[in-house]
C-alpha cells in the first residue's frame, strides 16, 4: 500500500513537471492581429490598417513582459503608408488592448497582399525576445470600370471663371494704403515749417581777438625770460591767424615771401609791407638762425604788428555788412 502511494506522488510529479511550460506559455502568449477596414478598393482609395495586441492584466503588470510593434517602412510591395498613428491602449474588461493604426493606399491593380506583421516579445530582463506574427491581410485593388460598348466623348473646353471684384479685395486693399501713405507723406513735405537757416556771426572779431592775444604776449614778458624763439614764433602765428580770418588768406600754410606776395590784392594789408616784411625778416632769423635781436628790436617787432593790426582794422559796421552779403549769397 504504502509503495502505491509513493508511485502515485512520483507519477503526479512528473505529470505536474510537464505541464507546468505549457502553463508558462499560455500565461506568456499573446494574441496579435492584422485587421483593414475592407478587403476591396479603387486605385488611389485607402486602407485603415489596425495592429493589436491583446495582453492579460498579469502580462499588463509584468515589468519585465514588454511588446514591440512592427515598424513599417513609407513603402510595402504594393502599397504605400500614407500615415501612421501612435500607439494607444484600450482597457477592456479583464484585457488591455494595444493598438495602433496605420492608413495605406495602392496604385496598382490586382489582388495583393499585406504581409504579416512581426511582433517582438520580450517575457524577461535577459531573455530573448518571441515572435508573435499576424496573419496576411488580401486586399483587391480595382480599376475604375469602363464602358466600351459607348462612345468616346470629346475633351471639354477652358470653362472661363465669371470675375468678381470681391475676389481681389486684399490686393485692392493693399494698392489704397499705400497711396494713402505716399499722400500723406507728400503732403506732410509740403506743408512742414521750413526752418530758417542760422547764419552765425562770430561775436568777436577777428581783429579783436588778435589785439587781446597781443597784449596777453606782451604781457608774458617771454624775451625778457630770454626765451626769444617762443616769443616771435607767437608774434608771428597771431598776425598770420589774424590775416587769414580777415582776409582769407592761407598765411598760416605760406612762407613769408609767399605770404608778402599774396597780400598785395589787399590793399590796406599791401601798404604795411614794407613793416610786415622788416617784422617777418627778423623773426624768421631768431627762429631758424638764433639771431638774437636787441631789446630795441623786440620791442619795434611788437610796435610795428600793432601798427600793421591797428590799420587793416575793419570799420565799423563792416561785420554786418559781410553778414548780409553772406545772406544774399544763401539764399
Amino acid at each position: 500500500m504504502y509503495k502505491q502511494q509513493v508511485i502515485r506522488r512520483i507519477f503526479l510529479c512528473c505529470l505536474l513537471g510537464l505541464l507546468y511550460p505549457f502553463s508558462l506559455l499560455a500565461q506568456q502568449s499573446v494574441d496579435v492581429t492584422a485587421k483593414a477596414d475592407t478587403n476591396s478598393i479603387r486605385i488611389g482609395e485607402q486602407i485603415k490598417l489596425q495592429l493589436t495586441a491583446t495582453l492579460t492584466p498579469a502580462q499588463f503588470k509584468d515589468a519585465n513582459f514588454k511588446i514591440l510593434f512592427p515598424v513599417l517602412p513609407d513603402s510595402l510591395d504594393h502599397f504605400e503608408v500614407v500615415s501612421r498613428t501612435s500607439l494607444d491602449t484600450l482597457v477592456n474588461q479583464d484585457q488591455h488592448i494595444l493598438h495602433q493604426t496605420f492608413t495605406l493606399t495602392s496604385f496598382d491593380s490586382g489582388h495583393w497582399e499585406i504581409p504579416p506583421m512581426r511582433f517582438e516579445v520580450f517575457t524577461g530582463a535577459n531573455t530573448a525576445p518571441d515572435s508573435a506574427v499576424t496573419l496576411p491581410v488580401g486586399i483587391d485593388v480595382n480599376t475604375v470600370a469602363v464602358d466600351t460598348t459607348k462612345a468616346f466623348k470629346p475633351i471639354k473646353a477652358v470653362q472661363s471663371v465669371p470675375w468678381n471684384i470681391w475676389d481681389y479685395w486684399l490686393y485692392i486693399a493693399i494698392g489704397i494704403t499705400i497711396a494713402l501713405v505716399a499722400i500723406g507723406i507728400w503732403w506732410y513735405l509740403r506743408t512742414r515749417p521750413k526752418k530758417e537757416k542760422v547764419i552765425n556771426i562770430p561775436t568777436v572779431s577777428p581783429y579783436e581777438i588778435a589785439a587781446q592775444e597781443l597784449k596777453a604776449l606782451k604781457e608774458e614778458k617771454l624775451w625778457q625770460q630770454g626765451d626769444i624763439k617762443q616769443y616771435y614764433t607767437r608774434l608771428t602765428d597771431i598776425l598770420r591767424t589774424y590775416f587769414e580770418h580777415q582776409f582769407s588768406i592761407a598765411a598760416l600754410e605760406q612762407t613769408s615771401e609767399e605770404l608778402l606776395q599774396n597780400i598785395k590784392p589787399v590793399t590796406k594789408l599791401n601798404q604795411q609791407r614794407d613793416k610786415l616784411r622788416s617784422l617777418l625778416a627778423i623773426a624768421d632769423l631768431a627762429k631758424f638762425a638764433k639771431l638774437q635781436p636787441t631789446a630795441d628790436e623786440h620791442e619795434e617787432c611788437m610796435q610795428k604788428a600793432e601798427e600793421i593790426l591797428e590799420w587793416t582794422k575793419p570799420k565799423p559796421g563792416a561785420a554786418e555788412e559781410v553778414g548780409k552779403e553772406g545772406e544774399k549769397q544763401q539764399a
